[in-house]
This record gives C-alpha cells, structure tokens and sequence, in this order.
C-alpha cells in the first residue's frame, strides 16, 4: 500500500536496555547506539493511505496517527535489519485499527485524536478509547526550529530516523517483517510544548526526566510491503 505522512514530530528519550528488555519477544535483540536504547513518541497525520491498484477511500484514507517505539533486530536467520518494534499505535480510525490489528499484527488503539495546523506549528492532542486498554494521552503543540537537512550517516539522528521496516510477532508468536520504503527524512531540529505525555507509561516505560532529542518531518510519502515471516 501506499500512505503519507505529514506533521510528523520525533520525539526521542534515552532509556536503558535493561528497562527495555523485558517487553520485547526474546526472538529479538534490543538495538542501541553507544551502548544505550531509546523510546520514541511520534505522532503525525497519515493521509492518502490506499491499496496498490486501488483508490483512497473518503472518510477512511485521513487520520492523525501516533507511535510509541523502540529499536530492535531479530536473533537468528531471516533478516538481520535493526528496525522498529511498536509498544503501540494510536489512530483515530477505527476501521484502520481493525485491519491493522487482524492483517498486520500490530498493537494499534482507537483513539479520540485531533491535528491542527497553526501557522508553522502543529496543535496535536490523542487519548485512548479503546475498549479495555490502558488509558493513554498526548496533548502538545510543535514544528521545525531549523531549515531541513538530511541526517548524516553515523549521526544519532541518522540512526533513529532512517529505518525501513517493522518488526512483530503474528498470532503463532512468530517473527515477522514489514518492509516500507521512502526517500531519506527531510529533517529539520524541532520544537514542542508538550503538556501531557503518558504514551510510554501505558506500555510500562518510565521515562527519564529530561529533555527529549526533537525532529520535525513536514511530510514523506511512503510504499508499504506486507508482513513475511521471518
């Protein structure tokens, strides 16, 4: 399929592995750089989002989107690719919540959800309203800080944001890899005010009391694979 993003703040905390460790399937590895792990909270707008041959569909193509993430790579053959594992996904979409659920395995959330544009900045705010789950919420404003530049090779920045695929467990607790492709992030360093912030809580992660690392992206277009096994 094919989707894009737009508005999109990274939002990146340091956290140790050993935190990290316990929530992730022993089929995977945590992934750090020098040494240490990080979570990212990443909300954005998702729009256009269709099936190859086929058209967007009004009402269910559009819709703002959040991600709470870290870093991995599988143990064993298959693939040896660090890319991302998601805690959890929220979208104000339920239709696209029970899809992405069911076809690709992921732990996504009904969500009461807005993005707005205000000048150069965007005015962001998400709280869960799925049925049974951990209640979880966002609310903050942000936007760019800089002019865009592409993360070099190497960089911190480089290594949080240049990732191409997903990682997860299918209902048999095996492996699996989502591939996705787009151009390199057309980064700029970003800014935010952000008012409440318990997305990493709801997965069991306390983050640390300081400032987070932040991106801004103003939008990428992006082709999605479907899952395989590992």
């Amino acid at each position: 399929m094919t989707q894009t993003w737009s508005q999109l703040l990274f939002a990146h905390w340091p956290v140790r592995i050993e935190v990290l460790r316990p929530l992730i399937p022993e089929a995977f590895d945590i992934d750090a750089y020098d040494g240490t792990g990080y979570v990212g909270v990443v909300p954005f707008q998702m729009s256009g989002v269709r099936y190859r041959y086929l058209p967007a569909v009004p009402g269910l193509s559009r819709f703002p989107e959040l991600n709470v993430r870290t870093y991995i790579r599988p143990r064993g053959p298959g693939s040896d690719k660090p890319d991302v594992w998601f805690f959890s996904l929220e979208a104000a979409n339920r239709v696209a919540v029970a899809v992405a659920r069911s076809r690709f395995h992921l732990p996504y959330f009904n969500a009461a959800m807005r993005c707005d544009p205000q000048g150069e900045r965007i005015a962001y705010a998400s709280r869960r309203t799925h049925r049974g789950a951990r209640e979880a919420v966002f609310e903050g404003s942000y936007g760019p800080a800089a002019d865009v530049a592409l993360a070099e090779p190497g960089t911190l920045e480089h290594w949080l944001t240049e990732r191409y695929a997903l990682y997860t467990v299918d209902g048999r607790g095996r492996p699996c890899i989502g591939e996705i492709h787009h151009v390199p992030w057309p980064l700029q360093a970003g800014e935010a005010d952000i008012a409440i912030n318990t997305m990493a809580a709801a997965a069991g992660i306390d983050l640390p009391d300081t400032e987070p690392l932040l991106h801004f992206a103003r939008r990428i277009d992006v082709a999605v694979w479907s899952l395989r096994t590992l």
